[in-house]
C-alpha cells in the first residue's frame, strides 16, 4: 500500500486530500497486517477505518462531485464494518450494493464517448456478472441476490471504465471485481492457495481498488474544476 503511495503521488491535489490518502492506505496496510489478531470493536473500526478516511479525503476536496465520491467510500466503510460483524454479512453486501449504485448514476454524469473497445469491455463485464454466481456461488446461495449483487459491482466498474475519470480509477474498480470474485469463491469454500493468503488478497485488492478509485476520480474532478467544465 505505500508502495502506491510512492509510485503514484497525487500532485496537485490539496495537501490534506494527500493526508487523508495516505493515511487510508497505512490504515489498509494495518488491518492487513493485524487483523487476524484484533478482535471486537477493534477489528470492526479498524477494518473500516480505510474507507473511512478515503472517504474523508474526498470531502476535502470541495469540488463539484466530491461528495458523491466521499459518499461512495463511506457506503463502502459502513459495509466494511457491518461484515466484520457476525450474521451481518447480507447487510455489508447491501451497503456495498447501495454504494455501486450511488457511484453507477456519479460516473454516468461523466461519460465520455466510447470506441468499439469500450463496447467489448462492456459487454465482457456485464457477461461476466450474469456468469459469476452460476460458476462460484456456492449451492445454497440466494442466486438472485448474487446475481443483482454482481451486475451492480460489473456496471460501477463498467461505467467508470466508460467515463471521463482517468483510467486509474478504472483499474481500481476492476481490482474490486476480481476482489469479490474471491469473496464468492471462497463463500463456496474455494480457494486460490490457503485460507490465509485468499484473505489477505481479498483485502490487498478491495483496498486498493479503493484508493486507486479515490486517487483517480480525485484527479479528474480536479482537472474538471480548473478548466472551469
Amino acid at each position: 500500500m505505500t508502495a502506491l503511495i510512492s509510485l503514484h503521488a497525487p500532485a496537485g491535489l490539496p495537501i490534506r486530500f494527500r493526508a487523508m490518502l495516505a493515511m487510508a492506505g497505512l490504515a489498509g496496510l494495518a488491518y492487513l497486517l493485524l487483523g487476524p489478531l484484533v478482535t471486537g470493536p477493534a477489528h470492526v473500526l479498524l477494518k473500516g477505518s480505510g474507507a473511512l478516511l478515503l472517504s474523508s479525503a474526498a470531502a476535502q476536496l470541495r469540488t463539484n462531485g466530491s461528495a458523491w465520491l466521499a459518499l461512495v467510500m463511506l457506503l463502502g466503510a459502513i459495509g466494511d464494518m457491518l461484515l466484520a460483524l457476525p450474521g451481518l454479512f447480507e447487510a455489508g453486501a447491501a451497503s456495498f450494493a447501495l454504494g455501486h449504485g450511488v457511484a453507477i448514476a456519479f460516473y454516468a454524469r461523466h461519460r465520455r464517448g466510447g470506441g468499439i473497445a469500450d463496447v467489448a469491455m462492456i459487454a465482457g463485464l456485464m457477461a461476466y456478472a450474469l456468469a459469476m454466481p452460476a460458476l462460484l456461488a456456492p449451492p445454497g446461495q440466494n442466486y438472485g441476490l448474487t446475481l443483482v449483487y454482481a451486475l451492480l459491482l460489473c456496471a460501477m466498474a463498467a461505467s467508470l471504465w466508460t467515463s471521463r475519470f482517468p483510467r486509474l480509477a478504472a483499474v481500481g474498480a476492476l481490482m474490486f471485481v476480481a476482489s469479490d470474485t474471491l469473496i464468492v469463491l471462497r463463500l463456496g469454500s474455494g480457494t486460490l492457495v490457503d485460507s490465509m493468503i485468499d484473505g489477505a488478497l481479498v483485502w490487498s485488492l478491495y483496498i486498493g481498488g479503493q484508493w486507486l478509485i479515490t486517487l483517480g476520480v480525485a484527479r479528474g474532478l480536479l482537472a474538471k474544476a480548473q478548466h472551469g467544465d
